[in-house]
C-alpha cells in the first residue's frame, strides 16, 4: 500500500460511521453489523473510489445504501425464531416429478383418442367446453362427458384417490387430471 492509500483512512471513519449507523438502526448490534459490512465493501470495492474525493462521504454512501439494502430484504423475510416454518419447508427430489411425469404419459396414451383430444383441449390448452365441442365438431355434453370419463380412468390407471395429491412437474398436465381444471369451469 501506498502513503496515499484510502485504507489508511478507514480507521479514522469509525467512529463517525458507527453514530451514522446508530441514527439509522436504533441498536448497537445492528450498527455494528453495518458498519462491518461497510467496511468490507469498502474495502473489496476500493478501486472504486476517487482519490481525491471525499472518503467519508463516500463511506457514508455505502452505509447508507447498506441499510436501505437490509430494510428493503427484511420486508421480504419472515421471522422463524422457533424454527416452525424452516421445519415445515421441504423440496420433492426432481426425479420424482420426472417418474410421475413417465407414469402419467404412459397411463395417458391408454385413453381413448376422444377422451385424450377432450383433456388436452379443455384441460392442457384451456379451452373452454363449448369451444372444444365446436372443434370437435360434436355436443358441449360430449365433451363434457369425455372430459369426465377421461379423468375419471386416468384417475383409476394411476390409482389415485380424490384425495392423493399430484406432483407433476407439469402444470398442463395437473390441468388435464385436475377435478376442476381452470379451462373445465367455463
Amino acid at each position: 500500500m501506498s502513503a496515499s492509500d484510502p485504507r489508511d483512512e478507514l480507521v479514522d471513519h469509525l467512529p463517525a460511521m458507527r453514530a451514522f449507523a446508530m441514527s439509522l438502526t436504533r441498536n448497537s448490534a445492528t450498527a455494528d453489523d453495518m458498519v462491518q459490512d461497510t467496511l468490507v465493501k469498502a474495502w473489496t470495492k476500493i478501486d472504486m473510489f476517487e482519490p481525491g474525493t471525499n472518503l467519508r462521504a463516500w463511506l457514508f454512501t455505502i452505509l447508507r445504501n447498506t441499510y436501505y439494502s437490509n430494510r428493503r430484504k427484511a420486508k421480504r423475510e419472515v421471522a422463524d425464531v422457533d424454527g416452525v416454518f424452516t421445519e415445515s419447508l421441504s423440496q420433492k427430489p426432481d426425479h420424482d416429478g420426472r417418474l410421475q411425469m413417465a407414469d402419467f404419459q404412459r397411463e395417458f396414451a391408454k385413453l381413448p383418442d376422444e377422451q385424450r383430444e377432450a383433456l388436452i383441449l379443455v384441460g392442457a390448452s384451456g379451452f373452454a367446453y363449448d369451444e372444444a365441442a365446436e372443434m370437435c365438431g360434436v355436443a358441449v355434453g360430449t365433451i363434457k362427458s369425455r372430459v369426465n370419463r377421461g379423468r375419471a380412468k386416468l384417475a383409476e390407471l394411476m390409482h389415485l384417490s380424490g384425495d392423493d395429491a399430484m406432483e407433476l412437474t407439469d402444470s398442463a398436465t395437473m390441468a388435464v387430471v385436475a377435478a376442476r381444471a381452470n379451462g373445465a369451469l367455463r
